[in-house]
């Protein structure tokens, strides 16, 4: 099986980006699993720390890994927003294939010093591991909004991308470039879109020269997630999307079958509700390589 380094490089090959996706069961792994291998493309999987919290970190790693050796397919797994250095390490341990070491809350030059000393530990424990920092502002919580928090004066400029790369070894970048955590009300409804400043994203991969990850892409337009991807972003995270479709599948479940006790009879429809969502994301990640496919 190859690592998720080299599927990472062969993305950026094929002008691709991988898809990462948020679980906290395994109602959703089930669904993100079905999605990437009907379409036969690589995924991630990623728990935040609450999430690992709720699943258990080896658990996880457990379960991803037995479909991973069972199906041989390509099927990673991420510690997403990890913001301590021991929780590094457990998700390391456990065996994830890579770990967000997320310190952007903190000053600049305090988020250097402790991404710079997380690479060093977890490169020593587990020279394979992909680590990933995260520079600007973004906002928090993968959940619906009201109002947009204020995030332009925290966008990433490519200078401090540069330095922030150069001083910490990280391998994947995760910038500010007008993405957010969560989701607007009105993006819900269908009546807003994200969008995203492509030519920030083109002159931060120019001068980082590493691997980039768009987070917090729930609700983006779909051009704007094409255009990004030709910029230079490799995944993409989607969590929001998920919950929401998580959440409503459960509920359309329950009012078709109101007197069903049997979670293995009223689960199925979450999967599939997830399922489709997951599926209609990888195939906007992958459409050039897609179309390049279907073409005689």
């Amino acid at each position: 099986m190859q690592a998720l380094r080299t599927i990472l490089q062969q993305a950026e090959t094929r002008g691709v980006a991988v898809g990462h996706f948020n679980i906290s069961d395994l109602i959703a792994l089930k669904a993100v699993f079905e999605a990437a291998r009907d379409l036969n493309v690589p995924v991630i999987v990623g728990l935040s720390e609450g999430e690992r919290a709720f699943m258990g970190t080896d658990q996880a790693a457990a379960l991803v890994r037995s479909l991973r050796e069972q199906h041989s397919f390509p099927i990673f797994l991420n510690a997403d927003h990890t913001h301590s250095l021991p929780s590094a390490m457990e998700a390391a341990q456990a065996g994830f294939d890579g770990v967000v070491f997320d310190a952007s809350a903190l000053p600049f030059e305090e988020n250097i010093r402790q991404t710079k000393a997380a690479v060093e530990r977890l490169r020593a424990l587990r020279p394979d591991i992909l680590i990933e920092g995260e520079i600007g502002n973004i906002g928090s919580g993968s959940e619906i909004h009201d109002t947009a928090p204020e995030l332009q004066k925290a966008l990433t400029n490519p200078a401090g991308a540069r330095r922030f790369v150069e001083e910490t070894g990280i391998d994947t970048l995760a910038p500010a470039v007008g993405n957010m955590h969560g989701m607007l009300k009105s993006m819900v409804a269908g009546n807003t879109r994200k969008h995203l400043d492509i030519e920030r994203i083109r002159a931060i991969k120019a001068s980082s020269g590493i691997f980039m990850t768009l987070h917090g892409a729930s609700g983006t337009d779909d051009n704007d997630i094409r255009k990004a991807i030709a910029a230079g972003i490799t995944i993409v995270h989607i969590n929001t999307e998920v919950r929401l479709a998580w959440r409503r599948g459960f509920d359309s479940a329950l009012m078709q079958q109101p007197n069903e006790i049997v979670p293995y009879k009223i689960l199925p429809h979450v999967v599939d509700t997830v399922r489709k969502v997951v599926t209609s994301k990888l195939a906007l990640f992958n459409s050039a390589r897609l179309a390049r496919a279907a073409s005689p």
